[in-house]
């Protein structure tokens, strides 16, 4: 049995965080996508905390890391782009998931989101009568 839902209010809009311009392009796009995302008007100020950290984390892990080469004296540190660990991208995952990135994350929890109706080209009109009269024109029932 599903626990009844309890309902607070909510602030009345929330601000979305900004990424870092010093993020890799890959968390910078990341986070930045979710701005435009349908889920967002659901997110609270900590829904973006939550993005930002792991924006922060993807960041780090997907620049350049130190790696020291050479034993002894003739050792020198180089910065190598190395691949994210599993652990990391795992924990990325998750995150992800708490904040319904992905519409597989949202469908688990019934949330659908609508594409808007394409408008006609003098921007705006029903047009939906062309598919009626394309049924009727097939011999289909409209």
């Amino acid at each position: 049995p599903a626990l009844p839902v309890t309902k607070v209010p909510s602030v009345a809009k929330v601000a979305p965080m900004r990424s870092n311009p010093k993020w890799h392009a890959v968390a910078k796009r990341w986070f930045d996508s979710l701005r435009t995302s349908g889920q967002a008007q659901f997110y609270a100020d900590s829904d973006w905390a939550t993005a930002y950290v792991i924006a922060e984390s993807m960041s780090r892990e997907l620049k350049p890391q130190p790696v020291t080469v050479g034993e002894g004296d003739a050792a020198k540190t180089i910065m190598v782009e190395l691949p994210p660990k599993g652990a990391s991208l795992a924990a990325w995952l998750k995150g992800m998931t708490s904040l319904l990135v992905t519409e597989g994350d949202r469908r688990r929890v019934s949330l659908e989101l609508q594409q808007p109706k394409p408008a006609d080209a003098e921007g705006g009109g029903d047009v939906s009568w062309i598919d009626d009269a394309r049924q009727r024109l097939r011999g289909g029932a409209g």
